[in-house]
């Protein structure tokens, strides 16, 4: 079969307007319904795009290993993800993300510990956790033991909270 630039283009340029606006709405915390299901699996589709149209202009694509800058564009960009998967934060806690080592205090908090941060009551902010169909059994719980492990659920809670 050949692979032919009438399908290869359109594909990873379609493929590209999904992953990229899913990509900034999950940025930004905006992203509705299964954006982040269609971000991860169908990212696959972009990665046969890619290759698809990679291989369709092969002759082109292989010239760009031969120029210097082009090499180092993206030998930053092959060094970076090596990076990512081999820079940790540090056994102690510090180090890394601010905003998800807050997030990480807050979730592993006592819910009863946590209302006066959302500048509400505890029984409040149970009976709105509760509304949104959280079972909570005491306001000791914490509240990653009330959403679970699912990222979703905790976002959820923290949106009912910090409303």
């Amino acid at each position: 079969m050949q692979i032919s630039r009438e399908w290869a283009t359109p594909l990873t340029i379609g493929a590209f307007i999904l992953m990229a606006c899913t990509g900034i709405l999950m940025f930004f915390h905006a992203d509705l319904g299964l954006h982040k299901e269609v971000h991860e699996w169908l990212g696959w589709i972009m990665v046969a795009g890619v290759v698809a149209h990679a291989l369709a202009n092969f002759s082109v694509f292989k010239r760009y290993f031969a120029k210097p800058a082009a090499l180092a564009i993206i030998g930053s960009f092959v060094v970076i993800l090596l990076g990512s998967a081999f820079i940790q934060e540090e056994e102690n806690g510090k180090g890394g993300n601010p905003g998800r080592r807050a997030t990480t205090a807050v979730l592993n908090a006592p819910i009863s510990d946590i209302a006066p941060l959302a500048g509400q009551s505890a029984q409040a902010m149970l009976a709105d956790l509760q509304k949104a169909g959280f079972k909570i059994d005491s306001p000791s719980q914490t509240l990653i033991s009330v959403t679970g492990p699912e990222q979703s659920n905790q976002f959820k809670a923290l949106a009912v909270i910090f409303h």
